[in-house]
């Protein structure tokens, strides 16, 4: 539905450093963020989403917690460790920080100043210095009363140069703490049925931890023993017995242990179990209470966004129902199965994962066009079919030298975990690619635990069986738009005239008359981001006295990171081998000249007077002119152009229009806000709402502008009116706006060798290729060539792709270059 897609790179403080907004074509889009050296390194998200996306929650966004490293601008490493302990219920933490430069060198009692940060609040600053290793170590508390255990220490380091360099290291927990939980299956534990107890064990800093332990009852009788196999997750067959209660007692790797309550056992109820570890069929029992065996009907609904694909029906009267489904009747996926009661109530719930390989694309790639020498050209064809029908889809490649990015397998996000498995379940999923790696028993059985956890709920079901959806506030966006209202006084304004102009390199006008309620709308749009437009309107009988209110989509906040667990304390150590290896491509491009290159100064105090335009869109430069006017010069007048004759040096006026002096041939150019208009638009402009008025005579500040510039230049800027709209009035029935139009995408540059070019120059390259759509037609035959870079390694091809349909790809090829 949604033909514009946001994507976000949001930085360690939430807040967003770059937005891209890209057209969808067919469901599909491809961008690509520009990183300045000048970038700080650290944990940045990247996040994306449609506008309709926004009715149903940020839990549905894409949201990707990526570790971006920085050593070629960078002059100092840290390296943190955390040690734990505890007094009277307080948490004590003590950081030891490591700094070095790029070449290892410790620096070494230099002056370190910091503040200690959690839940945005200061709970410690001071000074201290690093010891003769280069460490230097800083304590604090955690005290009960926060809730979120993390933060950052903000570490300010002084060089022998006296030069400042800030450090900003999280902070991902404060404590060893363990929260364990007990999830029954289906929801509830009920007396006298034996059912499955799932066990999920987090440690603070959100990441699954093992654990092992025992259950006792009231009088200290053990009764089984339980342990989690995997990221702490595990599970184990019980039968709560009527009047008794049990403990868990839970012990944890460091030797301490917990004692924990299991959930209270329901008198009378009903108990679900799924099993779906059967290559073939999901195999679904219901147990019921003996106090229930009554002959009521119960239904057995297993969905998958939205869609029923099984019930069945069934009166209780035995103590258990089995029934089986087989598996190519459901998709592939995460299913939820709910068993309702006979008035329709939900009263237990089970989400299961489908590995049904039918709803996936089949990928083979003809790999005998690999080259395995160095510069030497790779060509591979494919074939994509499904169900052995050839597929038209659109796949993304990316091939990397692994030996120097190594691939983390297990925590990848991809096609396959984002769409099939993180999507479907709330909160933090660790490794998520490690229950795709391998189709055997054992991993099957882990994805199960993670099921039983992390896919364990108590759905509201009220509001889906009253057809009760969330308010739609956003409609799906089609096209860019630009839409409002025209009134005049508190009435809307009828069949009235408006405007759109938009100047960016070309010059275009498009207009439209408001509807009865006073309302307009220019719609399938495409411009380019940084384009200005202005939107003048008027009434039928060309009156210009009216409001125009423009429709203003409130950006989407930013919530908090959900994959907090994913933060790296140490991003530059952990990116260390990546990072050297790109330092020595950086190097070799900047030689060669083919490098944009961000300088950092020292830095210098500037005691020069504040610039009296910093807003403006002035092509020099804010305040590069020959002469300049602020709003306080513009008080005493009614026009603008009144309040320029004779202030503006060497300029005349003839009748409201400006000339220069020198050239009274030829009206000069009036700049409004970065927009090209007509000298004669200058009294539509309200003088007090200017911020400043630059004049450019001088054939130095002219030339930026071309054959415009001919006749001198005058550059108006508007006051912008407090920042939370996108848009300025500045006379009655005209206003500017600057809307983000469409990010262009750039292509990623891969070079051609052959015989006749071979190049001497070293390409030490670490990504190969990427390319972001590669299509495989209808007869789904695709093909894609590239050249290997200058050094040997095993490099490793990763396919992607999606058909209409909506079936997934994902193709995984490696090959050595010697």
């Amino acid at each position: 539905m949604s033909k514009v897609l946001y994507v976000e790179l949001i930085n360690e403080k939430d807040s967003i450093k770059k937005q891209l907004k890209l057209p969808l074509i067919g469901g599909i889009s491809w961008g690509d963020f520009k990183l300045t050296d000048s970038l700080g390194e650290g944990n940045y998200r990247i996040r994306a989403y449609t506008n309709y996306m926004r009715n149903f929650g940020t839990e549905f966004f894409f949201d990707k917690t990526i570790k971006i490293g920085n050593s070629w601008a960078n002059k100092v490493f840290t390296k943190t460790d955390y040690t734990f302990s505890k007094e009277n219920n307080t948490d004590k933490v003590a950081a030891t920080i490591h700094f070095e430069d790029k070449n290892g060198v410790a620096y070494k009692e230099n002056e370190v100043s910091y503040d200690v940060q959690l839940d945005y609040r200061s709970v410690s600053k001071g000074k201290t210095k690093t010891d003769l290793s280069g460490n230097a170590v800083i304590n604090f508390n955690s005290s009960q009363a926060l809730s979120n255990k993390s933060g950052k220490i903000v570490a300010t380091l002084t060089l022998d140069n006296k030069q400042k360099v800030i450090k900003i290291i999280p902070i991902t927990s404060t404590s060893n703490d363990v929260d364990v939980q007990f999830l029954p299956e289906g929801g509830a534990l009920v007396e006298n049925l034996p059912q499955k107890i799932a066990i999920k064990a987090i440690n603070a800093s959100g990441h699954g931890e093992d654990v092992k332990g025992v259950i006792v009852d009231e009088t200290g009788n053990e009764i089984t023993s339980f342990e989690t196999n995997y990221l702490g997750m595990g599970n184990f067959v019980f039968n709560v017995q009527p009047g008794k209660t049990y403990l868990a007692k839970v012990k944890f790797k460091d030797g301490s242990g917990k004692d924990l309550k299991l959930p209270i056992a329901q008198k009378s109820g009903y108990a679900i179990t799924v099993n779906g570890l059967d290559t073939g069929k999901v195999t679904v029992k219901i147990m019921a209470s003996e106090d229930l065996i009554n002959g009521s009907e119960l239904k057995v609904v297993a969905q998958q966004a939205g869609n029923v694909y099984y019930v069945s029906k069934a009166k209780m009267d035995k103590q258990v129902l089995m029934a089986s489904i087989p598996k190519k009747n459901l998709p592939v996926g995460v299913v939820q199965f709910t068993l309702f009661s006979n008035t329709n109530q939900p009263i237990a719930e089970r989400l299961i994962f489908v590995n049904n390989k039918v709803d996936l694309i089949d990928v083979n790639l003809n790999t005998s066009g690999a080259s395995t020498t160095r510069k030497g050209k790779s060509t591979f064809s494919f074939d994509a079919t499904n169900q052995n029908k050839p597929v038209l889809s659109s796949f993304s490649v990316s091939v990397t030298n692994s030996s120097k990015v190594t691939p983390d397998e297990d925590n990848e996000s991809n096609i396959l975990t984002s769409l099939l498995l993180t999507s479907d379940l709330t909160g933090y999923i660790e490794k998520p690619n490690h229950y795709f790696l391998n189709d055997d028993i054992k991993t099957m059985r882990e994805l199960d635990n993670l099921m039983l956890t992390q896919g364990w709920s108590r759905f509201l079901w009220r509001n889906v069986i009253a057809g009760t959806g969330p308010t739609i506030t956003y409609k799906p966006e089609n096209s860019i738009s630009i839409s409002g209202t025209v009134m005049r006084g508190n009435k809307p304004v009828p069949g009235g005239k408006v405007m759109l102009m938009a100047s960016k390199g070309t010059f275009f006008i498009i207009d439209t008359v408001t509807n009865a309620d006073g309302r307009f709308v220019f719609d399938d749009l495409n411009f380019p981001d940084s384009t200005k437009f202005v939107v003048q309107a008027r009434t039928k009988t060309d009156r210009k006295f009216v409001d125009i209110t423009l429709d203003v989509v409130p950006n989407q906040i930013v919530t908090k990171n959900k994959n907090g667990a994913d933060v790296e304390v140490n991003v530059n150590n952990s990116l260390m081998k990546y990072i050297k290896e790109s330092d020595n491509y950086f190097n070799e491009m900047t030689r060669l000249g083919l490098l944009e290159r961000t300088i950092k100064l020292e830095e210098v105090t500037i005691t020069e007077k504040r610039n009296p335009a910093k807003n403006s869109a002035n092509l020099n430069g804010a305040g590069r002119a020959d002469f300049i006017m602020t709003d306080k010069d513009l008080l005493t007048c009614i026009t603008l152009s009144q309040c320029l004759q004779g202030r503006l040096p060497g300029v005349i006026f003839r009748g409201n229009v400006p000339y220069l002096m020198r050239s009274q041939n030829t009206p000069m150019s009036i700049i409004l806000d970065g927009m090209r208009v007509e000298p004669e638009f200058l009294d539509n402009i309200v003088p007090s709402d200017v911020e400043s008025i630059e004049l450019l005579k001088s054939i130095g500040n002219t030339a930026i502008y071309g054959f415009q510039g001919g006749g001198g230049v005058i550059v108006i800027t508007t006051k912008r009116g407090g920042g939370t709209e996108s848009y300025n009035r500045y006379a009655p029935g005209v206003l500017t706006l600057s809307p983000k139009g469409f990010s262009v995408s750039r292509e990623f540059y891969a070079p051609k060798y052959d015989a006749a070019t071979n190049s001497s120059r070293a390409d030490l390259r670490t990504t190969i290729y990427w390319n972001p759509q590669v299509v495989a037609e209808n007869d789904g035959k695709g093909k894609f060539e590239f050249y290997n870079a200058d050094e040997p390694g095993q490099y490793r091809l990763v396919m992607e792709g999606i058909d209409a349909l909506g079936h997934l790809a994902r193709k995984i090829y490696t090959y050595d270059v010697k």
